[in-house]
């Protein structure tokens, strides 16, 4: 565990978060700098790779905290360009967050409130029940009696953002200089999209309005339950709210026990988060199993609102301008949608990309809706993952939580239960949204031509493969041309900084009188000044070539 006084040091931060990030840039290069061709045991050692970098990044983010582990979780849903082996590292780190002692807990807690905890409370159990990267939650009682959960900010972790906000930048700009991703995305939009959703996490009165706006939001859902908040004692950095009893929404023993019918509780938890995900208004970001509970009355219970999305009016017109594009096979309508919704980039090839999204939806034609399974599921995430990392496109902040709100949902409701007929519970509200009349003619097709494609095994991916190889071949030239491109770039900013390295022993050896010390920086300014000349010669003539 790193010690205290070096956690919070701003040079120890930005050193060991910046380090990383260049020494995956290099070992990056010089791997594509050895291997030029690509077969399967190169594929096998660039994935060894991957691997060995995102277990160093998540012992990093571990041993750390802070920003390291909030940009993971939010890297974990960029699957438009993040690789599959980081994802699957950087998407736990939620749950391996160490807990900090509860001194702090209570120095926090009684700041906040500005008297003793016993102002208030009757008693606090002092071991936490749940440790993330920016609270903590305990079990406590006010002074009536009433079981309360109260959520705590991480000692100093204000402190410890805005250092990492100073290294993000840093890291970033790197990526921009010495990577394809700035071509790949757009770095700068990410960088404030990352700081808009981490600010917005610290602050925990903007939780309580989530809280209380879900609340209003389904006070007529009477088998949903928002957890009442005690605002006089929450604060900025402090949460109170009241105690569910119950278990993970996926717990089939527990409903079993309690009599609770399960197709119907699925069909509860479908309606609610499909009003989310269709309707304008916020939706809940982060609907993993732990964050829904159900209860011994059959009621789902849903908590934690420190991520959330926001589905916008203009959203909604969007969405139905894709269903409708997909309908009526109007591709370029499909494009401009998406260009309106600032997923395609400047750079995109936008006759290439038409083709990619169409061969995209009929490679799923041919399967078969009542065939779905987990394997199934697993395979269409890979396809449309493996679709938005080859194709000039990218994720806003919002529709990337909205996807991976959308994939979490999905994987609860067919762990609870795997017979869902998403069709038929999703007519009435599809109905409803597109406006009653105008589904009447349109419904057929689009649960046939949408939901079916999308949610079964693609039996023409094998033509979709061939059709693609040579596309794919030249795109792979291509980047491999363009990392190459970087890796001359690093070389020659490396050679820069060792001839001014040369230089500085140079002049200092010359002014104290060391005539050793002299001669070898005037040497080793010689000898990179040379190597950096053979680097640019190397670099011009591989530009040449490109052309």
């Amino acid at each position: 565990m790193v010690q205290s006084s070096l956690k919070y040091n701003v040079f120890y931060r930005c050193t060991v978060i910046v380090w990383m990030v260049v020494k995956f840039i290099i070992q990056q290069y010089f791997f594509h700098m050895w291997h030029r061709i690509w077969d399967e045991q190169t594929y096998q050692k660039w994935n060894a790779l991957l691997t060995k970098q995102a277990k160093e990044y998540r012992e990093n983010a571990i041993k750390l905290g802070g920003v390291l582990i909030k940009v993971g979780q939010f890297l974990s849903t960029r699957t438009d360009f993040m690789p599959d082996v980081f994802i699957r590292e950087l998407a736990g780190l939620v749950d391996r967050v160490p807990a900090i002692p509860y001194s702090y807990a209570k120095q926090s807690i009684e700041a906040e409130w500005g008297t003793s905890i016993e102002e208030h409370l009757m008693d606090i159990d002092e071991a936490p029940i749940a440790a993330a990267s920016i609270g903590q939650v305990y079990q406590a009682k006010l002074k009536d009696g009433t079981v309360v959960a109260i959520k705590v900010q991480r000692y100093r972790i204000d402190d410890i953002f805005h250092i990492d906000f100073k290294a993000l930048k840093i890291v970033f700009w790197l990526i921009s200089v010495f990577t394809g991703f700035g071509k790949k995305a757009n770095l700068d939009e990410l960088y404030r999209e990352l700081i808009y959703v981490m600010e917005r996490e610290l602050d925990f009165e903007k939780e309580l309005g989530f809280g209380t706006y879900f609340k209003e939001r389904y006070k007529e859902y009477e088998s949903i339950h928002i957890p009442h908040y005690y605002e006089e004692l929450c604060t900025r950095k402090v949460l109170v709210m009241e105690w569910i009893e119950g278990a993970k929404i996926t717990n089939i023993n527990y409903m079993n026990r309690h009599n609770i019918n399960i197709k119907q509780t699925a069909k509860q938890l479908f309606d609610l988060y499909l009003d989310q995900f269709l309707n304008p208004g916020y939706f809940h970001a982060d609907p993993h199993a732990g964050n829904i509970l159900i209860q011994k009355d059959g009621r789902i219970a849903v908590i934690d609102f420190g991520m959330m999305g926001e589905v916008r009016k203009q959203d909604t017109q969007y969405f139905k301008r894709l269903i409708q594009g997909l309908i009526m096979d109007d591709y370029e309508k499909i494009i401009n949608t998406l260009d309106e919704m600032n997923f395609v980039l400047p750079n995109a090839n936008r006759d290439k990309l038409k083709k990619m999204i169409k061969q995209t939806v009929e490679m799923y034609e041919n399967g078969s809706f009542k065939q779905m399974d987990s394997h199934t599921i697993d395979q269409v995430k890979e396809d449309i993952r493996t679709f938005i990392q080859e194709q000039p496109i990218q994720l806003s902040a919002d529709y990337a939580y909205y996807g991976r709100a959308v994939s979490i949902v999905f994987g609860v409701l067919i762990a609870i239960y795997p017979d869902i007929d998403i069709s038929k519970w999703a007519k009435p509200k599809i109905t409803e949204w597109f406006g009653g009349s105008i589904v009447g003619s349109i419904y057929k097709q689009f649960t046939k031509e949408t939901l079916q494609p999308v949610l079964s095994y693609p039996k023409a991916m094998l033509n979709w493969l061939e059709s693609g190889e040579e596309d794919r071949k030249w795109e792979k030239e291509k980047q491999q041309k363009q990392l190459l491109h970087h890796f001359y770039l690093v070389l020659e900013a490396i050679s820069f900084i060792l001839i001014m390295g040369g230089i500085g022993l140079f002049v200092y050896a010359t002014t104290m009188g060391m005539a050793m010390l002299t001669i070898i920086g005037e040497a080793a300014a010689c000898i990179f000044a040379l190597t950096m000349i053979i680097i640019f010669l190397k670099h011009y003539r591989m530009i040449r070539m490109k052309k």
